[in-house]
């Protein structure tokens, strides 16, 4: 299946002169941004006890979209009410309250801003307090330091997955029923599209698993069925690795070949990314070379490889810290958004500022408890940022100083009293 051509002309959507991050950007469906700030994704923990979205993630994204940026994409809504990745997601489905998403679309997309839905099953990847039965493409454990907070999976049945592809075009249609211009899945960071992709996680023997063919026939045939749901002018895009970065694991040859059929059947804009939760690239960038700081953006010499095969609009997340930086990336053809998340939790208008002085930059800083392994535990350098969106969406003033401690705290009380209510449930 693939996607229908449109009548736009292939030199709208190629850039010919050095953009600049105020500069608009149209996809090849004729969608405009109205400049090159691409929030990424990031978890707000902002769910009730029912999993719709708590009325501070209409004050949270309406702060961000007067900030400035083109596009914001939500955390993680999850498609599964009974699998998700962290105690506070939202789930988006049938059993949601839905006038809850229409403010949160209506708020996100002010200012002329766009606002996507990120879609997602976490796969085996859902700590043990909340699933004690996961499912994968096949029954492999998790490995790595946090492995005893998950469960070993099962490996999912034919049937299960054609359910799951059903619950991602349902999610997706639901998002553009409520107001949210666009969606993205998540196929990256470990979860249940990245399992599949990866033959760390998926040894299957049937047409789910084995050559990169049928390992990405589950990506694909969820694109095709959100395609399907939300017709050729609504956007779709992707969170993809760029690799796994473990042995085994999702390769970055296996993702420039994946890039070049997203293309080919019209995925709309691929956010590039790296690593899982067993190898965490994407708290840290993973081991960052002399070069890559000077670039300041983690995977852009992956993004300059993916330009030379695919014409497939880019974003780059990861690293950018100033407007010489994003702007170097932009001339250098390699990415045609700037993804930026944890400078936007510290600075909402960081867009504002980026693009209103040539100078700007912004430094933040190393966070450690003096406990390396608590740190990991907790997964602070995600953590703490999460501290920050809470203050955002209670209509507070950011704060650079928080104490780890702050957020060690709040992540203990969130995971303690999600891990009571699931006992007593």
């Amino acid at each position: 299946m693939k996607r229908a051509e449109t009548n736009i002309p292939e030199a709208i959507t190629t850039v010919t002169a050095p953009a600049k991050i105020g500069s608009a950007f149209m996809l090849r469906n004729g969608v405009t941004l109205k400049n090159r700030f691409f929030k990424a994704a990031m978890a707000e923990q902002l769910a009730d006890k029912h999993h719709n979205p708590k009325p501070g993630l209409v004050t949270l994204y309406k702060t961000w979209a007067e900030g400035g940026a083109g596009l914001l994409v939500t955390g993680n809504l999850m498609i599964d009410r009974h699998h998700l990745g962290e105690p506070m997601n939202v789930v988006l489905d049938e059993e949601s309250d839905l006038s809850l998403f229409r403010e949160w679309a209506r708020a996100g997309s002010s200012n002329n801003t766009q606002i996507w839905a990120q879609l997602n099953h976490p796969g085996k990847q859902v700590p043990n307090f909340i699933q004690k039965h996961p499912v994968a493409p096949s029954a492999i454990p998790f490995e790595g330091d946090l492995q005893k907070h998950f469960e070993k999976p099962r490996a999912l049945k034919e049937a299960e997955i054609y359910k799951i592809i059903g619950q991602f075009a349902r999610s997706a249609r639901l998002a553009k029923e409520q107001g949210f211009t666009g969606v993205q899945i998540h196929g990256a960071h470990g979860y249940l599209i990245n399992q599949f992709l990866s033959t760390r996680h998926n040894q299957r023997g049937d047409k789910w698993g084995g050559s990169l063919e049928n390992r990405m026939r589950f990506l694909l045939e969820v694109y095709y069925a959100i395609r399907k749901e939300v017709g050729d002018e609504f956007p779709i895009g992707i969170k993809l690795n760029s690799a796994d970065f473990a042995k085994g694991g999702f390769t970055e040859k296996e993702s420039m070949q994946v890039i070049v059929k997203l293309d080919e059947v019209g995925m709309d804009l691929i956010e590039i990314s790296g690593g899982t939760y067993e190898s965490m690239a994407m708290a840290d960038g993973g081991t960052q070379k002399e070069s890559t700081r000077r670039r300041e953006a983690y995977f852009l010499k992956y993004a300059e490889q993916a330009r030379k095969m695919s014409n497939v609009p880019l974003v780059v997340t990861g690293g950018f810290r100033s407007t010489k930086g994003m702007n170097d990336a932009l001339a250098s053809g390699a990415t045609d958004l700037i993804g930026v998340a944890r400078p936007m939790t510290v600075q909402p208008d960081m867009p504002k500022r980026a693009m209103a002085n040539e100078n700007y930059s912004i430094k933040l800083r190393a966070l450690t408890t003096g406990f390396p392994a608590l740190d990991q535990a907790t997964v602070l350098n995600l953590s703490w940022y999460v501290t920050q969106i809470v203050r955002i969406s209670k209509g507070k003033k950011t704060n650079p100083n928080t104490s780890e401690w702050i957020s060690i705290v709040r992540s203990f009380l969130n995971q303690g009293i999600y891990a009571f209510r699931k006992l007593r449930a």
